[in-house]
């Protein structure tokens, strides 16, 4: 069993976590079975504001979070009126979880991102050489983050073998059933798709 840690942040948006949250949840748990992941979350401070003021209380904190095999970054933010960043382009911005990212991204087997997560791998210098793709009002920004990256705004995901990256929102739950069947299968892909009643990918 595979464990999957997400990391939320203030102004994460929802479906951006939630959504692959539930994909890798509940895959394999059809007809009694135990599971093929554990999905925990991970954030800097113990309680966080999602969009929208959803409280969500972390699983971990960077200081005590066992190191997954797969890490994943939502995205979500933009900025507020006066100029000021808040939610990815503040967090693109923060040492601390770059740091962080970089330490887990010489741990993990797989690295995930959703939506403007993408701003935070390149500002973490995970990106260079690669193929990208992020939310269509992120590629502007993406293209000054990650000038060496190429970007692929059309693709729902695209996949650099350890580096896995989604477009924005609902695409993060095409990308985890992507992983899945990278990783056990197409059958169990459509297994959780039709589970959760997920048409586009069925």
């Amino acid at each position: 069993m595979r464990t999957v840690a997400i990391f939320i942040f203030d102004d994460v948006e929802v479906l951006d976590f939630t959504g692959p949250f539930e994909i890798f949840g509940v895959t394999g748990k059809q007809n009694g079975g135990a599971g093929l992941f554990e999905v925990f979350t991970v954030a800097e401070k113990p309680k966080i504001a999602a969009r929208n003021n959803l409280i969500v209380e972390a699983t971990y904190t960077f200081e005590n979070c066992p190191t997954p095999d797969i890490l994943l970054i939502p995205g979500g933010g933009g900025f507020r009126p006066d100029g000021t960043p808040f939610g990815t382009r503040r967090e693109m911005n923060n040492q601390k979880l770059l740091d962080w990212v970089r330490e887990m991204n010489d741990k993990v087997e797989l690295l995930l991102s959703v939506c403007t997560g993408s701003l935070i791998l390149a500002k973490a210098g995970l990106l260079e050489g690669l193929s990208a793709t992020t939310h269509f009002k992120a590629v502007e920004q993406m293209r000054e983050a990650a000038p060496n990256t190429q970007l692929f705004p059309e693709k729902r995901w695209v996949d650099n073998g350890r580096i896995i990256l989604s477009a924005g929102v609902s695409a993060g739950i095409d990308m985890s059933l992507y992983v899945v069947s990278k990783l056990h299968g197409e059958a169990a892909a459509v297994d959780t798709a039709t589970y959760i009643q997920y048409d586009y990918w069925v």
